[in-house]
């Protein structure tokens, strides 16, 4: 009974101290003239992390024009892995409409611009085959006209 006693208050103390911890720390905390510790930048609390002031489209940073029309244009092929905060998209092999190779991709959106290098684009042929620099080259201005043609759609030119 004891023990489960002193456990439940251990228990308490760690949850106590670990809260503390998420404080602020007010105007003493450190130096606050270094670049990187803005309070712009710095982030202060947990609850930060969870704030949802800032605009959508650009928290996480990949332009979703481009996220979009490489799922669509490469939508024959079977999508593995996809991370939308590093902004890779990883598939398995397909064979394109009216094709005979098949191919894997992995897509790369590096900035939340809509922008030719914003993407890159790596595929593969079977047994990790190299593909055609020209096939590359033609599906990311598929890739790019599809994102801009989304972008028209949504009006926001």
């Amino acid at each position: 009974m004891k023990i489960a006693r002193a456990a439940r208050l251990m228990i308490a103390a760690g949850l106590c101290a670990g809260l503390a911890a998420c404080g602020g720390g007010g105007r003493n905390a450190g130096p606050t003239d270094s670049p990187d510790m803005r309070p712009e930048v710095r982030r202060t609390t947990i609850w930060e992390v969870f704030d949802r002031s800032e605009n959508p489209n650009t928290a996480v940073g990949v332009n979703k024009y481009l996220w979009n029309a490489s799922l669509e244009v490469l939508n024959f092929l079977p999508v593995q892995t996809v991370d939308p905060f590093t902004g890779v998209i990883q598939t398995g092999y397909g064979t394109p409409p009216g094709g005979g190779r098949s191919y894997r991709a992995t897509i790369k959106i590096a900035d939340p611009a809509l922008d030719a290098r914003s993407l890159k684009l790596s595929l593969q042929g079977p047994g990790g085959a190299a593909v055609e620099p020209g096939t590359v080259r033609a599906v990311e201005d598929a890739i790019l006209t599809r994102a801009r043609q989304l972008r028209i759609q949504d009006g926001r030119l």
